[in-house]
């Protein structure tokens, strides 16, 4: 009896993937709106704030002042004020110069007016002023430095290196740190000589007050009573004279009333009038 072969298997039926339910196909789709959802938001949101500021554009006497409010309403107002470098200049002048309240707008703070304003004021030598959003107004201050006194047909001033009024208060609180010149043009020549005096301080300590004489040159008035007359344009070679004179002879530390260096080859000095010769029609006498 013939074998019969075995029958052949049946393939298994191809798998058909299981459908998602309703469920997850809706958050695909949604997930899909997303982005487009998000800029419609978007330009809605800004559709909404052009309307509002078109609203109180519409509102007000000047276009300025109209969008100057409609950046308030945005939160774009002066909140805080900085004041940096100031040390001397008085507050309450310096906030009145600046002419910035909290709750301004502050993109309508004029930036250069207000630093025009600050550096009309003489401690003042210059000012930067900045703003930083959203609501911070910062003023960088660079004061001037006392220099000198200057006495000037008996009023007295505080001056800077480059002459320039400091103040006309507070002159006291600086008698004793800076120099006294005195007359007329003497804030404009100042430098020069405090700098040719501060390479002598025995002699600097011993003046009392440097005299500008017909605008040109120097007199020095020291603690003993003397006059040094100096010359004109060489103050810093007859100092050297006088600081070596002063080192031999204790020239400075004599009753004498002038000591004439303007000849830069002989020294003339006259006595004070107590121990001068009465007879001599000189004695007493101030050359200037």
């Amino acid at each position: 009896m013939p074998r019969l072969s075995p029958a052949p298997r049946a393939l298994p039926a191809p798998r058909i993937p299981d459908r998602p339910g309703r469920g997850r196909l809706l958050r695909k789709r949604l997930r899909g709106l997303g982005k487009p959802a998000a800029a419609l938001a978007a330009l809605l949101g800004v559709g909404l704030a052009g309307y509002a500021a078109v609203q109180i554009v519409g509102q007000g006497a000047s276009f300025r002042e109209r969008l100057l409010a409609a950046t308030a309403r945005l939160g774009l107002v002066v909140e805080d004020v900085v004041l940096e470098g100031r040390q001397k200049t008085p507050e309450p002048l310096l906030r009145a110069a600046l002419g910035v309240r909290p709750g301004d707008p502050i993109l309508g703070v004029s930036l250069a007016g207000a630093r025009a304003r600050i550096e009309t004021i003489n401690w003042v030598a210059g000012a930067t002023v900045e703003r930083r959003l959203p609501g911070t107004i910062v003023v960088e201050l660079k004061e001037r430095r006392p220099f000198a006194v200057w006495q000037s047909q008996g009023r007295f001033v505080l001056i800077d290196r480059n002459g320039e009024t400091v103040t006309d208060s507070d002159v006291a609180a600086f008698a004793n740190q800076v120099p006294l010149v005195v007359g007329p043009g003497a804030p404009a020549a100042a430098a020069a000589l405090i700098d040719a005096l501060g390479a002598w301080p025995d002699i600097m300590g011993r003046m009392v007050a440097a005299v500008r004489v017909g605008e040109r040159r120097w007199n020095l008035r020291m603690n003993n009573g003397a006059d040094v007359l100096l010359p004109e344009g060489a103050e810093a070679a007859a100092l050297a004279r006088l600081a070596e004179m002063q080192k031999t002879y204790a020239l400075l530390d004599r009753p004498l009333a002038v000591v004439d260096l303007r000849l830069p080859d002989r020294l003339v000095v006259r006595p004070q009038p107590d121990k001068a010769d009465p007879k001599d029609p000189k004695a007493g006498h101030k050359p200037t």
